[in-house]
């Protein structure tokens, strides 16, 4: 399993790197592999006022539909848009294409995270 040791992760299936004040979240390698090729990523709300676990977007492919979950309390404050046209971004490289971005209410929620080999141990 492809998994880069620089983030955090969720049991959700969510990455999430820390860039300045804001938490750059995406879709793990082995979601995206799991869900097959991506036709759809939105309904993501820049601005939206999020609780860890609400749900922040989705990612839909042809097989299945799937809720991208907000890892912390927090304000989303981007979306990529480059996913509006070619969710398969994700698909090519899950770790190199971000969907939102979260800014934290508390950034020390981050340790709440599990890092990358808990998150393996939970995957497998």
């Amino acid at each position: 399993m492809n998994l880069p040791t620089d983030r955090k992760y969720t049991k959700s299936h969510e990455w999430v790197l820390v860039e300045g004040d804001v938490f750059v979240v995406g879709i793990t390698d082995n979601a995206q592999d799991q869900l097959g090729d991506l036709v759809y990523v939105g309904d993501v709300e820049v601005g939206a006022s999020l609780n860890a676990g609400e749900t922040a977007g989705v990612v839909e492919s042809v097989k299945a539909a799937s809720d991208i979950y907000a890892p912390v309390d927090g304000e989303i404050v981007a979306f990529n848009e480059a996913l509006e046209e070619e969710p398969n971004l994700i698909n090519d490289d899950a770790y190199k294409n971000w969907i939102f971005k979260i800014k934290p209410n508390n950034p020390a929620d981050i340790e709440k995270l599990l890092d990358a080999a808990g998150y393996q141990a939970q995957a497998e």
